[in-house]
């Protein structure tokens, strides 16, 4: 828990810094770089995450791994380095993607479907966001067969559900009553 508490803290003083220099989309693509790279690489993930591994060795393998980044990137891995901090760098960066989105107006729509979206469901789902939300919208999809068919849509905090499993439990509900 503290990790992450820092991790926003990290996150938002590179966003600052970032927009104090015009550079905060580019930082953000490198936020999405660090953060899909970690996570799609078991290795260097163990690496970072390798309390026995020393701090000097693990700034320089990261300045070489991502040594196309920008420079307030690139300080926020020497600040890390100065605070032994390198363990919460996919988080710094989950969480400064998800800074950016709020400070640009973009809103993240979770998608829950039974199978992977195509062009048709998605022009539905575009649809009803449309109804629900005035923001730019990025749509995450994610798949889940329980749900049988149809899509379940969370946009912040709010829910619209129009899978086939809630319409069975629905008339399940009335057919029992």
């Amino acid at each position: 828990m503290a990790s992450t508490r820092a991790a926003v803290r990290y996150a938002q003083a590179i966003l600052d810094l970032s927009n104090s220099k015009a550079v905060s989309e580019v930082v953000n693509n490198d936020m999405k770089l660090i953060a899909s790279t970690i996570n799609g690489n078991l290795e260097l993930n163990t690496f970072i995450q390798n309390p026995t591994v020393k701090v000097e060795v693990k700034e320089k393998a990261l300045l070489e791994v991502f040594a196309t980044v920008d420079n307030v990137t690139k300080g926020l891995l020497h600040l890390l380095f100065e605070n032994k901090r390198f363990e919460i760098l996919e988080v710094i960066a989950l969480e400064y993607s998800k800074l950016f989105d709020v400070m640009i107006g973009v809103e993240v729509a979770k998608v829950t479907t039974a199978i992977a979206m195509d062009a048709a469901l998605e022009a539905k789902v575009l649809a009803k966001i449309a109804t629900l939300s005035d923001k730019k919208i990025t749509i995450e999809n994610t798949v889940d067969p329980a749900i049988i068919g149809g899509f379940i849509l969370r946009i912040g905090d709010k829910q619209y559900n129009a899978s086939v499993a809630n319409r069975l439990q629905i008339l399940k509900r009335e057919l029992s009553n």
